[in-house]
């Protein structure tokens, strides 16, 4: 080993150092690149060379080489902007990505997604942002008892698939359930009267007039806007009565009929192609009692619609007049259906469609629920009367109430739920105005996407013109045992090896894996006075090492000036 080693330590050490120079400079150039992750150099010693000395083999360095070059995964500082498909990663994990139709994937940091003309969400090479399908939206905000419980699961289905959004528009839903919770003041006298007071609203509605009930023959009403399957508007009003009813303990009685406007009456009457339309039964849906308590509390709740054989047929009425087959008698009237959530149900058929007049039909039409802040625990059974208490036998149908002229029967024998629960919310019956405390339904008309948004969870959103918030994605996110291990590939994209191990995906959130955010991006981790100490370092190594050139170059030369 002579002075020509040392040359080549040297050699050894300005190539390291100016390896280095360049992974600096490359992070410096990308301070400014989305979703970057900077680089880390590490040397090591070079193998030593073995040589004998008095104490026997001893070992001397042959210089430097790279021993790694780490990325460094420090989360970047968050920007904001003003689209809201620009994402970024609050924590671990990456963005898939995939060219259109291939199986190749790749993992990004760096969230600049936008829809292109096809409607697919891709990053800036046109790769297109890979998710899961939304199967359905089950967020719910469920009223029980005293409390309000909400919850917000998100159903996947398949396997991670390119986001796409092929239909900008919501379909029309037609409405199932309708909650009408009012304050009926109990003080309000009783105004329909005549000689069937639990059923005066129902003797008097007559749909071949116009009004079908007069203004002065009801205390209260409340309308609300509803919709059929082709996305088109109905009204539906609920009135409210007193029932006039002495000596029970403080309790009252209010009658109520559910009602549409005569002219949408799309029911048919079985047998006939006869439709409601036009008869004095045109816009009569349910009719009903309501019980309070003394304190004005919702304790019970009766309500009747039209009897049905469950095969589409009416058993005994043809018309829509009062007499004895008519539907305006109250012997076609039965103590309603309850649906799974314990609701009295009717069907108004705005469509007209066959056998879908009357709730228990065989074709299964599309029910109603009304929600009063009532609801009924006990449905079990297949009997249309089970679930109902406090029944006297003569109060089955409505005729029974007072046809003879009898005296008003208690209010203990009136129709009620066999096992009523109030809710957090519901109507009722204290000494102040009559008014309309909550309305809703679940239906609405169709609608344009108007814009997206996306949600810590990744859950991709559509916000249309008809109000409807219609879940469509769910970003997947992957991670690996290994992040070292990714292999670089340009343009802020990595590709897994097998240092990396296989991409391990997940939902945004959820085991391990970071957060969403939306309307900003991931800025590069790259600290700039770092890089500038490293810089100065690293010079200073490299200018040291020149030196051992120089030196030795020195001394070689005095070696060579020993021979004169």
């Amino acid at each position: 080993m002579g002075l020509s080693a040392s040359l080549f330590s040297g050699i050894t050490g300005l190539q390291a150092h100016g390896d280095k120079m360049s992974v600096l400079g490359n992070n410096i150039a990308n301070v400014n690149t989305v979703g970057f992750k900077s680089a880390k150099m590490h040397f090591e010693d070079a193998i030593s060379q073995d040589m004998s000395t008095a104490t026997g083999i001893a070992q001397v360095g042959r210089g430097v080489q790279v021993g790694a070059i780490y990325a460094d995964y420090a989360q970047g500082s968050f920007e904001t902007t003003s689209e809201s498909t620009d994402l970024a990663i609050g924590g671990d994990g990456f963005f898939i990505v995939s060219p259109k139709d291939e199986d190749t994937s790749y993992y990004t940091r760096a969230g600049n997604f936008r829809f292109d003309k096809d409607g697919f969400l891709t990053d800036p090479h046109g790769y297109v942002l890979q998710g899961w399908q939304v199967q359905d939206e089950s967020s719910s905000q469920v009223a029980t008892g005293a409390s309000v419980t909400t919850s917000n699961a998100v159903r996947t289905i398949g396997v991670p698939t390119d986001i796409r959004l092929e239909n900008f528009q919501s379909a029309p839903k037609e409405t199932t359930t309708i909650n009408v919770i009012t304050n009926l003041d109990s003080s309000e006298p009783s105004r329909a009267g005549g000689a069937n007071p639990l059923h005066a609203l129902f003797d008097s509605w007559d749909g071949t007039q116009d009004p079908a009930l007069g203004d002065s023959l009801y205390a209260y009403q409340s309308t609300i806007k509803v919709y059929d399957a082709n996305g088109s508007a109905h009204n539906v009003t609920t009135y409210f009565d007193q029932v006039d009813l002495d000596g029970e303990g403080g309790k009252k009685v209010w009658e109520f009929i559910v009602t549409c406007d005569p002219e949408e009456d799309g029911r048919i009457f079985p047998g006939t192609s006869n439709g409601f339309a036009g008869t004095e039964s045109a816009g009569l849906l349910m009719t009903g009692t309501m019980t309070f308590n003394a304190a004005g509390d919702l304790t019970g709740m009766s309500a009747y619609t039209l009897k049905s054989n469950g095969d589409g047929t009416f058993p005994v009425a043809t018309d829509g007049t009062t007499g004895a087959n008519g539907a305006r008698n109250p012997a076609n009237w039965s103590l309603a259906e309850f649906s799974q959530d314990g609701l009295p149900v009717m069907t108004a058929n705005f469509l007209s469609r066959s056998n879908a007049s009357y709730t228990n039909s065989s074709n299964l039409p599309v029910t109603i629920e009304m929600n009063f802040g009532l609801t009924n625990q006990d449905i079990s059974g297949s009997n249309p009367t089970k679930g109902w208490g406090s029944v006297d036998p003569t109060m089955e149908t409505l005729d029974g109430l007072d046809g003879s002229g009898a005296a008003m029967p208690a209010v203990s024998t009136i129709a009620n739920f066999g096992d009523a629960e109030k809710s957090a919310l519901s109507t009722t019956s204290y000494d102040s105005g009559s008014t309309t405390l909550f309305q809703s339904q679940d239906g609405y008309t169709a609608g344009f996407l108007q814009s997206t948004s996306v949600s810590r969870d990744g859950v991709l959103t559509g916000r249309y013109s008809n109000g409807q918030i219609q879940e469509l994605y769910v970003l997947t996110l992957a991670s690996f045992n290994n992040d070292w291990g990714l292999r670089r590939e340009g343009g802020n994209l990595f590709t897994e090896t097998r240092e990396s191990g296989d991409a391990l995906t997940g939902l945004p959130n959820s085991g391990g894996k970071g957060s969403i955010a939306s309307n900003s991006l991931e800025m590069s981790n790259v600290d700039l006075a770092v890089e500038f100490v490293n810089m100065i370092t690293t010079q200073r190594g490299f200018q040291a090492n020149s030196k051992v050139i120089t030196t030795t170059d020195s001394m070689m030369g005095e070696l060579i000036q020993l021979k004169r």
